[in-house]
């Protein structure tokens, strides 16, 4: 097992391994209930931590995890008119879905 990154939260850790394992890099979530100590141990040593089975295929993880990490937002105007930034999905005004691309 090798760690490859640190996560801000344990929300962002889940949502990491499971980007890394439909690309078929198997990882686990380690420090999950660390959580629960902040304040009696360092918080830099409570975090969410990722770690990956096979070391051989730690480049693979590094770029998976990159592209996750980076992940494109589309902006999108609402047939209402309302401009739409970021990864909403629907409109906050009307309600109405993004329109296919």
């Amino acid at each position: 097992m090798r760690r490859l990154a640190q996560a801000p939260n344990l929300a962002i850790a889940a949502l990491w391994v499971h980007a890394l394992r439909e690309e078929g890099v198997e990882a686990t979530v380690q420090r999950e209930y660390l959580g629960a100590v902040m304040g009696q141990l360092p918080p830099d040593q409570c975090l969410p931590e990722i770690w990956i089975d096979d070391e051989a295929q730690f480049e693979r993880a590094q770029q998976v995890l990159h592209a996750a990490q980076h992940r494109p937002q589309r902006n999108w105007q609402c047939i209402c008119g309302e401009r739409i930034e970021g990864g909403f999905e629907q409109c906050w005004h009307c309600g109405a879905l993004m329109p296919a691309v």
